[in-house]
């Protein structure tokens, strides 16, 4: 049983000093920064642009679906990524439902393709 708790003792250890490394590290960057106070700090920055006016402005729905659809390919990326590393070890049972993945999307891309989604105008 001794040995079975130092394992766990081992974990506890690891996660102390990686929390007290960290707050350590706070510490020093909290110590050694400059302390300018200054009006424009507080002011919120985004892009380079100065805040003018309200905060609400109105976007169309085509960049969250040029968005959605980078998720959707990157997701899929990592998926294939794997897949492709150990190509010749896995056999053609894999290979043939890789296929039927790939084929999944490719009927998707060509779906909001003909739909005109991925048309800017």
């Amino acid at each position: 049983m001794g040995a079975y708790l130092d394992d766990y003792a081992a974990v506890g250890l690891i996660i102390v000093v990686g929390m007290g490394l960290a707050a350590a590290m706070l510490g020093a960057n909290r110590l050694m920064r400059p302390r300018v106070a200054a009006r424009e700090k507080y002011l919120t920055y985004e892009s380079g642009v100065d805040p003018v006016g309200e905060g609400w402005s109105q976007s169309t729905v085509r960049y969250y679906v040029y968005a959605f659809l980078y998720v959707i390919f990157a997701v899929d990326a990592v998926y294939l990524f794997p897949w492709a590393v150990v190509l010749e070890d896995i056999g053609r049972a894999a290979a043939a439902e890789m296929a039927i993945f790939v084929g999944i999307l490719v009927v998707g891309l060509v779906y909001a393709w003909r739909k005109g989604v991925l048309s800017w105008t």
